[in-house]
């Protein structure tokens, strides 16, 4: 059975960081066509100021994600720091007690994420929002699984509903935040946090996979 070890795997949340602030100036671009424009600004603080926390630190992925999800909460602005925050910090308690993390546990934790995100906020699948990208991702995982499908392919069909998850929401009108208010002038661009969604949805798979036994 393959299964990931929980002790020092915190470095995965510093590719999550990586890959966030490299991604920093197209978040923001694609949030500047209908919201606010700082997405990208605002994560990549939230993820950076994370980053520094964990570094020099041998942490387990539960303790990496804690960390992360309490300074999303606490320390950046937008209504994405508490969203994300609390998907983090659900991540974490999940797999906190763990020694090792198996198919199962990884989509245990997965699903309480979104419970988190849905506990804060009134968006469902198909408002134009993350949800558009993490559910999908999420039902795709929890199939793959049910099939028994080895946890490496089970993540590898989670990184394909990420991806059409976020393309979907290029048609969709945006029913949540400040897009909404533009109505139809919404459709045609991809949601900003459906974007980061993916970007953290797939690197975390991809290093997910590099460290499975």
């Amino acid at each position: 059975m393959q299964q990931l070890v929980n002790a020092a795997s915190g470095e995965i949340v510093l590719a999550l960081a990586q890959i966030v602030i490299e991604n920093r100036a197209y978040l923001s671009e694609i949030d500047g066509k209908i919201g606010d424009g700082d997405h990208g600004v605002n994560m990549a603080k939230g993820f950076g100021l994370a980053a520094d926390r964990i570094k020099g630190h041998t942490l387990t992925l539960a303790e990496a994600f804690d960390t992360l999800g309490t300074v999303l909460m606490t320390e950046i602005g937008g209504s994405m720091g508490p969203l994300y925050g609390v998907m983090f910090t659900n991540f974490a308690e999940v797999i906190d007690k763990a020694e090792a993390i198996d198919a199962s546990a990884f989509g245990a934790m997965l699903r309480k994420g979104i419970e988190g995100i849905q506990s804060i906020g009134s968006a469902e699948v198909g408002d134009k929002t993350l949800l558009d990208t993490l559910v999908p991702a999420v039902d795709a995982f929890e199939a793959a699984c049910a099939a028994r499908r080895p946890f490496s392919e089970a993540l590898d069909q989670l990184c394909a509903a990420a991806e059409a998850g976020r393309d979907s929401t290029k048609d969709m009108v945006a029913k949540i935040g400040r897009a909404s208010r533009l109505g139809e002038r919404s459709r045609g661009v991809l949601d900003a946090g459906a974007t980061s969604c993916a970007l953290i949805l797939t690197t975390l798979a991809h290093n997910v996979q590099r460290r499975l036994q």
